[in-house]
């Protein structure tokens, strides 16, 4: 089978890079294993956090960030794109292009975030909160969304807060299982003609508060139910994300996977890469786990594999490598260098990935790959966490690499 581009991975950065290529013309093929990052899912995109404008911390980072690769004008054009592109797809984010808002966490401080989803509570970039008394609702028996930690965070900053337990009939199957309890199960159940009755119980603690918070449980597979939710409480609703597995995040990746096929792709849902074939530099053709000797040609190829959590990176006595082709890694050859003993220091690790020239191209034993090409968390240089650019790098070089892909007319 042919296509126009292959993309091996279905995690953000590959189904960005599968969009923008459909809506070019080409004939895109994604090759998706299953769970992404997305199910860990904050609600937010961080493009750079280590500054209130992005741009100025992406200015500080070094020549080895992906970034760089990039180049300042094309951030800029290509983070301007980004809104619109997730508003196409049926996802709408706040925020400005240039500078960071807050965003409230699990564990009730507040982080830098560039764009949220629009259902997220959020506080404005001079830290001024918006709110003089809250309501900080769970769902009764539900274990990963810490009402304690919300409240004593958000008092710390001069909000008053009432913490209140939910508790409805129709969840009593999942309380008596604690494993049962989880945030998808619930956004299973709180659905349809339930929205009605959820918004009746939300009300009894809303009427003398300025806003009221929970636990992002509800619109598995849409934002309808968000939406409806939203319109029946009597103050303003905002969702504040839970432990994994994300609700929104499992929906923006249904939604993206969607969108991907309604304008022509092909996803293959469950499969892997286990090999390629190679010739005069160039990848020529892949072949799948469930697909056995087929053969899937393509013009190009790009890899967003993700990284040591996606299986994009593994580790083993001798090293680092990348397991489907072999592909140069960038590391440390000594393994005690691999951490920092602090818990909380930038690991260097997690800037392990595959070496890329400066448009990307993959290299293998030195040599770059004429039409294979990386994205996202398999890419090296960066430290998603400590720099706050996970989202925007997966993004970002999603698009860049579309960029430089002819377009099919």
């Amino acid at each position: 089978m042919k296509f126009d581009t292959i993309i091996i991975g279905g995690g953000l950065s590959g189904l960005v890079a599968g969009i923008d290529l459909s809506r070019k013309g080409q004939k895109c093929l994604i090759v998706s294993s299953g769970q992404s990052a997305l199910h860990f899912f904050s609600g937010s995109f961080e493009l750079c956090s280590l500054a209130d404008n992005p741009y100025e911390g992406i200015a500080t980072l070094g020549a080895e960030h992906p970034y760089s690769k990039i180049g300042a004008e094309s951030i800029a054009d290509l983070s301007a794109k980004v809104k619109p592109l997730f508003k196409e797809v049926g996802i709408t984010l706040k925020g400005v292009k240039d500078a960071n808002h807050w965003r409230i966490t699990p564990m009730g401080v507040l982080k830098r975030a560039w764009l949220t989803m629009d259902e997220y509570g959020t506080v404005p970039a001079d830290g001024v909160m918006p709110w003089k008394k809250v309501a900080v609702l769970n769902i009764d028996g539900f274990l990963d969304f810490h009402t304690s930690y919300i409240a004593a965070g958000l008092e710390a900053k001069g909000v008053e807060c009432s913490v209140h337990a939910i508790s409805m009939p129709e969840l009593e199957r999942l309380r008596m299982n604690p494993t049962e309890m989880r945030s998808t199960n619930i956004a299973k159940t709180l659905t349809g003609d339930l929205i009605g009755a959820l918004a009746a119980r939300i009300n009894e603690y809303a009427h003398d508060v300025d806003a009221v918070l929970m636990p992002a449980v509800v619109g598995l597979t849409s934002s309808t139910d968000v939406v409806k939710l939203k319109e029946k409480v009597d103050r303003p609703l905002h969702f504040i994300a839970t432990l994994p597995p994300s609700v929104p995040g499992i929906r923006i990746q249904m939604m993206l996977k969607k969108h991907f096929q309604k304008l022509g792709g092909v996803y293959m849902l469950g499969d892997s890469v286990v090999s390629g074939e190679f010739e005069g530099g160039k990848l020529k053709s892949i072949k799948t786990n469930n697909h056995g000797d087929t053969e899937f040609k393509a013009d190009n190829f790009i890899l967003a594999s993700g990284s040591f959590f996606s299986k994009g990176l593994a580790s083993d006595i001798d090293g680092v490598y990348e397991p489907i082709f072999g592909l140069d890694v960038d590391s440390l050859d000594v393994r005690s260098e691999w951490y920092e003993r602090n818990l909380f220091d930038a690991q260097p690790y997690m800037s392990f990935g595959v070496a890329t020239d400066n448009e990307f191209h993959v290299k293998k034993n030195g040599e770059r790959i004429e039409n294979v090409y990386a994205t996202g968390s398999v890419l090296s240089g960066f430290h998603p966490m400590k720099q706050g650019c996970g989202a925007g790098v997966s993004i970002l070089s999603a698009l860049y690499v579309s960029s430089l892909l002819k377009t099919i007319r």
